[in-house]
């Protein structure tokens, strides 16, 4: 009985200690095995910059910050007294150019038609009295009564008096033909001018109240009612809600192969733990040197940063630019 019972507790005492033995091995493999690889990145959203052609004044601003707005939307009116005095004398430089245009079309006056006509006709009766002293002379000089000089004469004062009706019927004529091709085209280019500097000007006016670029809530507003906002200057920022992405820092030993098109899962801890599922976009390494790890830490070679962008598959409710984002499905 006493061996029996000797041979008993020795197997007890094995099967205890392979028990134990199975135990601690099991303990080991849970304890030891390597956590699945976790990444936190951010939420990000397109974010677009209101700002103006024209330097000004804010004079109202129509939203305020975290207000839903709409693309078209009209959000902030900027006052510039330089652009009203420049459009006023736009819209004098255009009249002072229509007016120089019309002249140049309707051409002379009709008392100017009236005097060049008169002119024209008072040298036509000098030129006729002269052609019948002229005439007279001819027969007296034919009978050599009168000498060549005295011919000479009298020609030349008939001929002076030809050119002066030749000269008084083209003075006529430009009359009533009034300005050149030339002038009048000159005169439109003039009025086409002016137009085209108060079309410019019209249009910076019209920058005067700036609208939304899109669809979005109201970000950020920087300057106040009343501040001077300078040509270009940000004055609020738009952010589309709907185009939201994931942005992950991943160093390059922990990209295992990760690629464009891989779906990865997505917890957000700000929308109590959601998971969704995001496809992977953008892949590219980091710009900056700081992103690069040491050889000593990494035992190897040095590292460098990758960002990754993921897009989600679906729209998530509530997700807003800057909510942490934590990949736990990166390929292994």
């Amino acid at each position: 009985m006493s061996e029996k019972k000797q041979n008993y507790n020795l197997t007890i005492g094995i099967i205890a200690l392979l028990a134990i033995i199975v135990l601690i091995a099991v303990i080991g493999y849970f304890v030891s095995k390597p956590k699945p690889l976790i990444i936190q990145g951010e939420a990000e959203a397109s974010e677009y910059r209101v700002s103006g052609k024209v330097p000004g004044r804010i004079e109202e601003l129509y939203v305020k910050e975290g207000q839903m707005v709409s693309k078209g939307d009209t959000v902030v009116f900027i006052d510039s007294p330089e652009v009203r005095a420049k459009l006023a004398q736009a819209r004098g430089a255009v009249k002072s150019a229509q007016a120089q245009n019309m002249k140049a079309a309707n051409g002379a006056r009709s008392q100017q038609i009236t005097g060049a006509y008169e002119l024209w006709q008072q040298a036509k009766v000098q030129e006729d009295v002269m052609r019948k002293s002229f005439e007279r002379v001819q027969k007296l000089y034919d009978q050599q009564v009168i000498s060549a000089q005295k011919y000479d004469e009298t020609k030349a004062k008939y001929d002076a008096a030809k050119a002066q009706t030749n000269a008084a019927k083209s003075q006529y004529d430009m009359a009533v033909e009034g300005a050149r091709a030339e002038d009048k085209i000159a005169a439109q280019g003039l009025v086409d001018r002016a137009q085209g500097a108060m079309q410019e000007v019209e249009g910076y006016l019209d920058e005067l109240y700036l609208t939304s670029p899109a669809d979005g809530i109201v970000s950020a507003i920087y300057p106040k009612v009343g501040e001077l906002a300078g040509q270009g200057s940000p004055i609020m920022a738009i952010t589309d809600l709907k185009d939201c992405w994931f942005t992950f820092n991943v160093r390059e030993d922990y990209l295992h192969g990760l690629t464009q098109g891989d779906e990865v899962t997505v917890t957000i801890p700000a929308l109590d733990g959601r998971k969704v599922k995001a496809i992977v976009n953008y892949i590219a390494v980091r710009e900056s040197y700081a992103t690069w790890k040491a050889t000593k830490e990494t035992g190897m070679y040095d590292a460098k940063t990758f960002e990754v962008r993921a897009v989600p598959a679906e729209p998530v409710e509530g997700l807003r630019p800057g909510m942490t984002a934590i990949a736990e499905s990166v390929k292994d």
